[in-house]
């Protein structure tokens, strides 16, 4: 395996190795055809201040808190607060590009000739692009700006007169940014690093080499370093931007190319990060469906007093600078009205984001696939393994192997007499629910649905009456998501 892919690969900084991405030992297996298959399970970013609620309405909770989520990032300056400093940069050459007095004048229109956000890359360029979603820009921290100019001096006379320092050991310009947070109130400071990517146009040697400022150029370098923070942030661009259409518009097309070419290198270290960024991809798409079945199960509740008094609507809008003065202006209802409307949008592009990701990683475990085909390998993600208890001649067995003969999950049937089975062993509150005999050795609630050996389901897939199938609960159990 190693010859192929690397088992450790960084997480946070050159060399550190904490990402084990290693298979399911016990389930790589060698097929007909002599595939040697490698199965992989989802996994999500490491974040020890939060910890993903299994009930729902706990979930709809961390959401409303504010804390639904947070996003691997590269430095401890919110975004939001960068942009204003980059903004301030990119609207000064502009400044001087529409005035032939300054001696610079020359230098910042041919800086212009380009799109204006052309002129940065990395974290800022994907932030003014508006490639992400909202809520990863306010969420997204970040220490430095990646300009992309060529004319050095016009670039390092504007930071030189806008309050920023050049190091003169690290020769990086430095300044130091102040920014208060909206939950705690407290003032917050540290210092902000200017960068010109440009002097990387022919940094072969350190593996570096940058070719431009666009998306796919952004998308190489995340994809070879790889580091927590680079593929989460790929993973925000596809889910926002992704799906079907994302492979014909030009823009994406070209971004496209990026792990195309990855793939094609054949490197241990690009091919453990391509893993990484399915597995991470497929269980961000699991939990973001989480948060908007949470949404539209309990968006009512925004209205509910009890629930959400009017003292903690102050909370809750801090999430946005717009909410807080459309509390100001327009009082507390009006606000219930504005965020209630706000979750349903959210809800419904949650269900889109999580078909982005799963579309993008169709795709790209199809690529990974083909590059490999030649050394007789197979990568994939692992699926849920179904047991069906049936009964010869039950009317809801046959209705239920019926509605599962043409869908994509694997499962075994098993007849509830066979002697194999063997449930004794099982929690007392479980054996009630299917109603199992210990001295007769049968269960009387037929089908019985087994998960992965230690999830049960009997009535829950049912519509009252017991007469047919809860088509939403059925796809939510069997994880059968729409497309």
């Amino acid at each position: 395996m190693k010859e192929i892919w690397d088992l450790k690969a960084d997480v946070v900084t050159k060399g550190d190795n904490l990402r084990d991405v290693s298979p399911i030992t016990e389930k790589t297996r060698v097929d007909e055809a002599g595939f040697t298959h490698y199965v992989f399970r989802k996994v999500m970013f490491n974040n020890p201040w939060y910890v993903i609620p299994d009930d729902d309405l706990e979930l709809f909770k961390k959401f409303m808190d504010g804390g639904s989520r947070s996003y691997p990032s590269d430095g401890n300056i919110p975004c939001d607060i960068v942009a204003g400093e980059a903004k301030y940069i990119v609207n000064q050459i502009i400044d001087i590009a529409h005035n032939p007095e300054d001696k610079h004048h020359t230098q910042a229109q041919k800086t212009m000739k380009n799109r204006k956000y052309d002129l940065v890359r990395g974290t800022m360029k994907l932030y003014f692009g508006k490639y992400t979603s909202r809520d990863w820009r306010r969420k997204r921290y970040t220490d430095d700006i990646d300009f992309w100019v060529y004319e050095v001096h016009l670039l390092e006379h504007i930071l030189k007169h806008s309050g920023w320092n050049k190091n003169k050991e690290t020769r990086e310009w430095e300044k130091k940014v102040t920014w208060t947070n909206l939950y705690t109130n407290e003032k917050k400071e540290s210092i902000l690093i200017a960068a010109n990517d440009t002097n990387q146009l022919l940094d072969f040697g350190a593996g570096s080499y940058l070719e431009g400022s666009g998306l796919k150029e952004i998308f190489q370098k995340k994809i070879k370093r790889g580091h927590d923070v680079d593929l989460s942030d790929i993973i925000n661009v596809v889910m926002v931007n992704g799906g079907k259409e994302i492979f014909n518009r030009e823009e994406w097309r070209e971004s496209w190319d990026s792990f195309e070419q990855a793939a094609n290198t054949r490197s241990t270290r690009i091919t453990s990060n391509i893993i990484s960024l399915i597995r991470y991809s497929l269980a961000i798409a699991d939990y973001i469906e989480r948060v908007a079945k949470a949404l539209f199960k309990y968006q009512h509740l925004i209205m509910n007093n009890a629930m959400y008094p009017n003292g903690s609507l102050n909370e809750i809008c801090k999430a946005s600078v717009h909410w807080i003065a459309y509390l100001g202006s327009y009082g507390a209802d009006a606000t219930r009205m504005l965020i209630h409307d706000f979750l349903i949008k959210q809800a419904r592009e949650k269900v889109a984001h999580a078909k982005n990701l799963r579309t993008f990683t169709r795709k790209l475990i199809d690529l990974l696939n083909m590059k490999y085909r030649h050394l007789k390998v197979i990568f994939e993600i692992e699926r849920p393994e179904f047991i069906i208890i049936t009964k010869e001649s039950d009317g809801q067995s046959n209705l239920l192997t019926f509605w599962l003969s043409d869908k994509d999950v694997d499962w075994k049937e098993v007849d509830y007499l066979d002697d194999t089975l063997d449930l004794s062993s099982l929690d007392d509150d479980i054996l009630l629910k299917l109603d199992y005999n210990k001295e007769e050795g049968f269960v009387e609630n037929i089908p019985i649905i087994i998960k992965n050996n230690n999830k049960y389901y009997f009535e829950e897939i049912w519509n009252e009456g017991m007469s047919s199938i809860n088509e939403a609960v059925a796809r939510e159990i069997f994880e059968l998501h729409y497309e």
